[in-house]
């Protein structure tokens, strides 16, 4: 499971320019005003083989200062609740605020790993300036400058040194770990409840791999695995939440953990910004996933031509990835719930689905052959081999041709929406290589 790394700040000290930094990416958007980032922004990031998640906590618009603090409040407080880490980001040009020791006031209270980074120290004879925030009592301030990475190497040294390997602790038993995830009152506590609420003697709890993380052990008609949920079995704590920035921080916890995502939608609302957000997450994490669309018993007209018109909804929001099984459900009155968790092991066990070099090279090249990868400034791809790689998470093949720098994202999706239309691998991603041969 990947560690998690929050970063904090007030506005306009760079991080989502250190975020875009440490992912690698221009996800974030980066502008001078402050209260550019509204969503909230989450990425992979690696240093020296250790892999891990960045989380920029954005999305403090000004008001009143009273407002304005209370936000910082909130989100500094999760940041800490639920990271490993938390990078607190200052501005070495603008020197210490009233704002950054606001936030320092917050950090000293907890016994979590806090980096002080002081940024936008473009040049030696900044660094200087950044021994005042030695006052702020949270340790060295490491200097850097996201825009053009000096220093950052340096951070994350200390940043991976600090990883704790508590978190690799073993589950008692080899099962699938089923995570049950979405934004709130999609129904997700409903759900959880619906499934063990009956024999609690058949549900054992066990303390899981991570800080507060509770798994249930489900065993019944059959079934066998573990539930992860964000919602009605961990407490919370006393935080007062920012409901949207807790879920999908709360997300990414279960989601990293999981092999098999359930992402509850609301029936009454349809697919929204943040379900796109968790779908996001789940794809980013390249986990198995089930969609459940609850509440369907409060649906009034419940013909084909309304499921289709919703699947059609759904899907077209999801596209490419559009092989996922959707779900009509109920938590409330417990309809088709036995069936959303047959599903769920059914995406376990086609994560595991194995074909054979010769099926793949048999019902695969002739369609190549007919449709090939196009030419490209007059280059002619030729794919001359297929086969499946072993022991990997989700099914993943490679092609070896002559010249697989020449093959683009389309005919990669056109290869793999092959590859599914001939064999079953509902709800799993896949992964396409392309190799010299």
């Amino acid at each position: 499971m990947s560690n998690l790394v929050a970063i904090v700040g007030r506005p306009n000290v760079g991080k989502s320019t250190l975020f875009n930094r440490l992912t690698q990416t221009r996800q974030a958007i980066v502008n001078e005003e402050a209260g550019t980032t509204r969503d909230r922004q989450y990425g992979k990031a690696e240093w020296l083989g250790t892999e891990f998640s960045v989380v920029d906590t954005g999305g403090w618009v000004v008001n009143s200062d009273d407002v304005f603090e209370e936000e910082i409040n909130k989100q500094v407080q999760i940041a800490i609740d639920e990271a490993d880490i938390t990078m607190f980001v200052v501005d070495v040009m603008n020197g210490l605020t009233d704002l950054d020791l606001f936030v320092a006031d917050i950090l000293r209270r907890t016994s979590k790993t806090i980096i002080v980074v002081a940024n936008k120290a473009d040049n030696f004879e900044l660094h200087h300036q950044a021994a005042e925030f030695y006052s702020l009592g949270l340790g060295e301030p490491y200097c850097i400058s996201a825009v053009n990475g000096s220093g950052t190497g340096d951070l994350l040294d200390m940043v991976v040194s600090k990883f704790s390997d508590k978190q690799t602790e073993v589950l008692e038993k080899e099962l699938p770990k089923i995570a049950i995830v979405g934004r709130p009152n999609a129904g997700k506590s409903s759900l959880v409840n619906a499934f063990i609420g009956e024999e609690r003697n058949i549900v054992t709890e066990i303390a899981g791999t991570t800080r507060d993380s509770i798994y249930t052990e489900y065993d019944k008609f059959g079934l066998n695995f573990y539930l992860i949920d964000t919602a009605g079995i961990r407490k919370k704590g006393k935080v007062s939440e920012d409901l949207e920035y807790y879920s999908v921080i709360r997300s990414i916890r279960s989601i990293e953990n999981a092999d098999v995502c359930i992402l509850m939608i609301d029936a009454t609302r349809g697919i929204e910004a943040q379900d796109m957000n968790i779908f996001s997450l789940i794809q980013k994490n390249r986990k198995g996933l089930v969609i459940v669309v609850n509440k369907w018993d409060l649906v009034e007209n419940k013909d084909q031509k309304v499921i289709k018109t919703f699947e059609n909804a759904i899907l077209e929001r999801i596209a490419p990835f559009v092989d996922v099984p959707i779900i009509f459900a109920s938590a409330l009155t417990k309809q088709r719930i036995f069936k959303i968790l047959e599903t769920a092991k059914e995406v376990y066990d086609t994560r595991k689905t194995k074909i054979s070099t010769h099926k793949l090279n048999e019902t695969l090249l002739p369609i190549i052959e007919n449709t090939p990868p196009p030419s490209n400034k007059g280059k002619v791809v030729k794919i001359k081999y297929i086969t499946q790689l072993p022991n990997t998470s989700i099914p993943s093949f490679v092609f070896f041709c002559n010249l697989p720098q020449w093959v683009k994202e389309p005919y990669k999706r056109f290869l793999e929406n092959q590859i599914r239309k001939h064999w079953n691998l509902k709800g799993t991603p896949i992964n396409i290589f392309m190799r010299e041969k």
